[in-house]
């Protein structure tokens, strides 16, 4: 049956909104996609390639699986003219996905010579010419879906950007050479972040978690629910380097008492002395950096700490690690502004002196909490194989709160959940304490 006149109008205008969105997005598609290679722009060739232990993944690689998202999650299933470089990346490049196929091994990401560095920024080339051609005429039926993949795809690569400074760090901390990723970072603040106070909160019933229907977030950071909270005291700032060095100088690390027995046979098979990176010479402590080998600054939060680590810590100062619902709670309504990547100085920084309010809340340094990762109340995950995304994780894991100086500023909120495993340490961990009230 033909269309009225009205209905086609209707029809015609939202179509044009639908183009509209759509060449938003594809200015912001851009923008993102930019970020990924102006960080890997200090690399020589021989850093792409290198895969430094199980957990960290060769740069090429992370540049190559963010391109994949988008041809196996929006090319191929919206384009139908479009043509991958080669079907081989659909085995080599998906990560995780085993509804959509066969991951090629975790662990041996580093074994791959091939494709190169010069294929790998061709194959980011020919999705991003192929990405545009879609979304400057989405089909009209399919544009919503679109969409809301190349929203979820754009959140994907920001969290890989983060991966890659994470994982260039370590890969460039195994060269005794101790080799800077950049030589012209930003200098950090010199003030004294002052004496840790603590900030009360009140017993009740709270709520917490992202209304999926009200902007973006991830599947796991939902839906809104209800906790209730007994009174509890958080610190106004980060644990700092001295104050951690305290708990080292007072054998922290050689005390069986205040750690975890999952985490005292960690530090037993680690041989964990220190938090990672840092190295003791002629008596001072240093530890490497993007920046490389750099005095440990006494004032800057704690990094690259476990769980086990945090939590010992905690135990010795007499507090506790905050739930994940008493940190949101706290950090509801505090300014999302912090030491993020865009600060440029990729180095946790000393906080400016703050008693009376919670500083650092956002930035700097992911946060561990207590809490394990596992679902909220009524969570569902996403329909299909993008539901791997968060909800196959819940297990073994604990939850980190805030973002960090790695974090791009636009990619984090309040309820944003991220995990690791407890014993993880080359992520920009630290913590903050709580207490009982």
């Amino acid at each position: 049956m033909p269309l009225l006149a009205h209905e086609l109008e209707a029809s015609q205008q939202l179509e044009t909104l639908d183009t509209l969105h759509a060449k938003e997005w594809l200015r912001r598609y851009q923008r993102v996609r930019r970020a990924s290679e102006r960080l890997c722009e200090p690399l020589c060739t021989e850093d792409y390639v290198i895969q430094s232990m199980d957990d960290v993944s060769p740069p090429k690689w992370h540049l190559a699986h963010v391109t994949w998202f988008f041809e196996a999650f929006i090319l191929t299933p919206f384009q139908p003219s479009y043509r991958t470089l080669d079907p081989v990346y659909d085995h080599l490049f998906n990560s995780y996905y085993d509804t959509h196929g066969v991951p090629f091994p975790r662990p041996r990401r580093g074994t791959l010579s091939r494709p190169t560095v010069a294929d790998v920024y061709r194959f980011r080339s020919h999705v991003d010419t192929a990405l545009a051609e879609l979304l400057a005429s989405p089909p009209p039926e399919h544009a919503e879906e679109i969409l809301r993949r190349v929203e979820l795809g754009l959140h994907h690569e920001q969290q890989h950007q983060e991966l890659l400074l994470m994982d260039i760090k370590h890969i460039l901390a195994q060269n005794p050479l101790c080799p800077a990723y950049r030589d012209d970072l930003t200098p950090p603040p010199t003030e004294s972040p002052g004496e840790l106070t603590w900030l009360a909160h009140d017993a009740g019933v709270r709520e917490i978690g992202h209304d999926l229907q009200s902007g973006f977030a991830y599947d796991n950071e939902g839906p809104v629910h209800r906790q209730f909270l007994e009174a509890f005291q958080l610190a106004n700032r980060p644990v700092t380097n001295a104050e951690f060095l305290a708990f080292i100088e007072d054998g922290g690390y050689a005390r069986p008492e205040l750690w975890l027995s999952d985490g005292w046979q960690q530090v037993g098979q680690e041989g964990w002395q220190a938090p990672l990176y840092w190295v003791q010479r002629d008596g001072e402590w240093y530890h490497f950096t993007l920046g490389g080998l750099r005095r440990v600054d006494l004032h800057a939060p704690v990094v690259h700490v476990s769980f086990f680590e945090a939590d010992a810590y905690a135990r010795w100062a007499g507090g506790r690690l905050p739930s994940e619902a008493e940190w949101e709670v706290a950090a509801r309504d505090a300014a999302m502004s912090g030491n993020f990547v865009e600060r440029d100085h990729l180095q946790p920084v000393a906080a400016s002196p703050c008693i009376d309010a919670a500083s650092q809340l956002y930035g700097d340094v992911w946060e561990w909490t207590g809490s394990a990762y596992r679902p909220y109340p009524g969570f569902r995950p996403l329909p299909g194989t993008l539901g791997e995304y968060n909800g196959k994780f819940m297990s073994g894991q604990m939850v980190l709160r805030g973002g960090c100086c790695a974090t791009p500023a636009d990619h984090i909120r309040p309820s944003y959940r991220n995990f690791f495993p407890p014993h993880a340490r080359w992520a920009f961990s630290g913590f903050r304490l709580a207490r009982e009230a």
